[in-house]
């Protein structure tokens, strides 16, 4: 990573957290499994219009990776998304994203965790997690455009707090349809 792509890891840019029910066996659901064969179209569904497009690749040193394309707010975002855990009930997923806003390109670090929890009443609990934090580059292309990391912050929580609250639920139910066909062997 270049200098200019260094993390701020003390600044936030966004964080939401959304939770949705999903009605299937525990040992049915690997998110893991679903990630990292989500069938394009599907994705697209999971999130209409923002969703444009999802792939599968590995990183340089072989981990799995997610590429999304998607748009948030005003602005287009390409994730390389590296999974950090890839598990069946918790995936960790960290992206140096690519964002062409109305100003230009800028890149900032997203972190996408996915979980389920079992609610004991045969009801599972998912957890839809995304925070983002800018770069060097974000803060200077910021500054260079006259936005302050006040103004950048809240664009940028009001349009991902507003994206994660409408793919959550889509997101759970496909999880759920995936843990329903794999349960029944299909």
């Amino acid at each position: 990573m270049s200098s200019s792509n260094r993390v701020l890891k003390d600044k936030i840019l966004s964080s939401s957290t959304e939770t949705a029910l999903i009605h299937a066996p525990l040992a049915a659901v690997d998110i893991g499994d679903w990630l990292l064969n989500l069938p394009d179209k599907e994705y697209q569904r999971c999130a209409p219009p923002d969703h444009k497009a999802v792939g599968y690749t590995t990183s340089d040193d072989g981990r799995p990776m997610s590429i999304n394309v998607e748009m948030i707010g005003t602005s287009l975002v390409i994730q390389h998304y590296v999974g950090e855990v890839v598990s069946p009930q918790h995936c960790h997923m960290v992206s140096l994203s690519d964002v062409l806003t109305p100003h230009g390109w800028t890149t900032v670090e997203v972190t996408w965790d996915l979980s389920v929890e079992d609610n004991g009443d045969g009801t599972l609990i998912y957890t839809n997690q995304v925070t983002s934090r800018p770069t060097v580059e974000n803060m200077a292309f910021n500054e260079e455009n006259g936005i302050t990391f006040e103004q950048a912050a809240a664009a940028r929580q009001a349009a991902s707090g507003d994206h994660c609250r409408r793919e959550t639920p889509r997101f759970a139910a496909s999880i759920e349809r995936h843990a329903l066909a794999r349960s029944s062997g299909k």
